[in-house]
């Protein structure tokens, strides 16, 4: 159990948590439940104890999280061009990044394997259409206008067929997934649990801008490699569209994020940048730690260990 468990411990996302694997299904499960939409009840007063209770928690987690990237965020440029050289920068140089699981998923992985490997990744997925649309709220105009153009692609354009949640949703039931939170590592929590903190929590609004725009600009090569894999091995066109179409589309709205989001918050507004550059780091690295932790899994005969820890998070 150790090598799933104890793996990343003193990793940013985990640093200075004993028990990462619980902290992280709490907050997950409070997330699914504080994001849902409901009707008033009686006991909202109770709610409102919990929400107290489990924000300082999330608190907690992000502040000692921020902590562990101040060394590799304290010399991140100032200056617009220079903020924008360092952030794009990232795609080659950042945390996790060309990771060689992503070239094993596209040539080698049979289908249980990659299988596992989505229902990860789809157990963790925060929703990248709810995370810009929540850190949108009351942006200066030019980066807002971005998020509303990104919010309106991640729609479909208004096209319920196009949009780009119901996609994953379509590969997830098409290969017969079971994603839950009780059966996906706690890495891969920790990853939307903090995409949830910045976009959810007005203090962190620009690392979310941050965040998100590091998701546009590295995602294309990883869910290309997926892409590849899931049509090595067979899987319809259908169940490959969420894919197919991140590897190109994402390239464009990383570079409209970066032109209209990122250049316009360092021109005028430098104070926030070194909380953009944070929210990127840190992102990035809880995609590295989920890495690890996959690689571990699939590569090291892990199988017995995650099911000790299933069975201990039930």
């Amino acid at each position: 159990m150790a090598m799933i468990q104890g793996l990343g411990l003193q990793s940013a996302p985990a640093a200075g948590f004993s028990d990462p694997n619980s902290l992280h299904r709490g907050l997950a499960r409070w997330n699914r439940s504080r994001l849902s939409p409901s009707t008033p009840r009686n006991d909202w007063r109770l709610e409102l104890n919990r929400d107290l209770r489990m924000q300082q928690k999330e608190g907690e987690f992000i502040e000692a999280f921020r902590a562990r990237v101040q060394d590799e965020v304290a010399q991140v440029p100032t200056d617009p061009a220079g903020f924008i050289a360092w952030f794009e920068g990232l795609k080659d140089n950042g945390p996790g990044q060309w990771d060689p699981l992503f070239d094993w998923l596209a040539t080698e992985a049979d289908l249980e394997q990659i299988s596992w490997f989505l229902t990860q990744e789809a157990a963790g997925e925060a929703g990248f259409d709810d995370l810009v649309a929540l850190t949108q709220v009351k942006l200066p105009a030019r980066p807002k206008l971005e998020l509303a153009r990104n919010y309106w692609d991640e729609m479909g354009r208004g096209n319920m067929g196009g949009m780009h949640g119901p996609m994953l949703d379509m590969t997830v039931q098409g290969l017969e997934l079971a994603p839950t939170i009780e059966g996906t590592l706690w890495q891969s929590l920790a990853l939307a649990n903090t995409m949830t903190a910045f976009a959810a929590t007005r203090r962190y609004a620009y690392h979310s801008v941050g965040a998100l725009g590091v998701v546009e600009l590295t995602a294309p090569t990883r869910v290309a490699s997926v892409a590849a894999g899931l049509k090595r091995l067979g899987v319809s066109p259908k169940l490959r569209k969420y894919f197919d179409l991140h590897a190109v589309l994402d390239v464009e709205h990383s570079k409209a994020w970066n032109a209209e989001a990122l250049m316009p918050l360092a021109q005028e507004h430098p104070e926030v940048l070194p909380a953009i550059a944070e929210g990127a780091i840190m992102r990035l690295r809880c995609g590295e730690q989920c890495f690890e932790a996959y690689r571990a899994f699939l590569w090291a005969g892990a199988r017995t260990a995650q099911t000790v820890l299933l069975k201990e998070s039930a």
